[in-house]
């Protein structure tokens, strides 16, 4: 009988907690590929999972009949707001399960940030010691050709989002993280620690914007293709990890959707753990 006398007692918590259960389960349902089939440009499996968090948003907003709230009424908005930024969580930006159309043009709206990425790898050799540059030019000589593929690419597949334009991008982004992750260990040998750290810093931008092409690529790619993808892989994100910086990848995710850096700090991490279960 608690349980029932929780409900009646405070409705708007339960409302919360199954509203929550829903967008959680949608989550994962998206994550397995099933759908439910399709609600305008996207799945009924996302426009459930977004109706779910507008509704427990409204929850978290909807203000108390007294002109003075209680302990009590203040504590229980500050759990429901909690709830709602895991709701958002729960949504990534680049792992939601969104419509193919959708997240090809998201991959195409992080192709600027790549190529910027790429363009300050380019300026950074001259920054270094001197000895330690050719190290650095060595480790990122196949940055430009790689990134001008993979934004090509992203635009192809766009513009014809096909099984084959799609493979291709799969080949190419994997094959451009797998540069990334060898110029991180490479750079990594750097002796000297100021050359090392811009080194790194520098390249951490790339990383970013490829590691997020990388899971919008995986959100529309079939099971088969991402343990593919993954088997493609030899050095793994938890050997390059101890080299870069989680909160300068957070500031970029931020910067690039136009949220708080907590948030994306929280995102980019489950983002990570996704690719790392991956195998990747």
């Amino acid at each position: 009988m608690n349980a029932f006398s929780n409900i009646w007692n405070h409705p708007k918590t339960s409302a919360a907690g199954v509203l929550l259960a829903v967008v959680t389960i949608a989550g994962v349902l998206s994550q397995q590929g099933v759908t439910l089939g399709a609600a305008g440009t996207g799945t009924v499996i996302t426009l459930v999972s977004g109706l779910a968090t507008a509704l427990l948003g409204l929850l978290a907003r909807d203000p108390e009949t007294a002109s003075q709230p209680s302990t009590n009424a203040v504590t229980q908005q500050t759990k429901l707001g909690v709830w709602m930024l895991i709701a958002l969580l729960l949504q990534l930006p680049f792992i939601s399960g969104c419509s193919a159309t959708t997240v090809a043009q998201d991959i195409v709206n992080w192709t600027p940030a790549l190529q910027s990425a790429v363009a300050a790898v380019d300026s950074t050799g001259a920054l270094l010691v001197p000895p330690d540059a050719p190290l650095f030019a060595a480790a990122t000589v196949g940055f430009d050709a790689a990134s001008n593929l993979l934004v090509a690419q992203a635009k192809a597949y766009l513009a014809n989002p096909s099984a084959s334009t799609l493979a291709a991008m799969q080949n190419q982004v994997v094959t451009f993280q797998q540069q990334v992750n060898a110029a991180v260990l490479q750079s990594a040998k750097i002796v000297n620690p100021q050359s090392q750290q811009q080194a790194l810093a520098t390249i951490q931008g790339v990383s970013t914007a490829v590691n997020a092409i990388l899971a919008l690529v995986e959100s529309i790619s079939s099971k088969a293709a991402v343990a593919r993808m993954a088997a493609a892989t030899t050095i793994k994100i938890s050997e390059v990890r101890p080299y870069l910086d989680g909160l300068q990848a957070a500031r970029m995710v931020a910067a690039h959707y136009g949220e708080p850096v907590a948030l994306a700090e929280m995102q980019v991490a489950q983002a990570e753990r996704f690719e790392v279960q991956a195998g990747f």
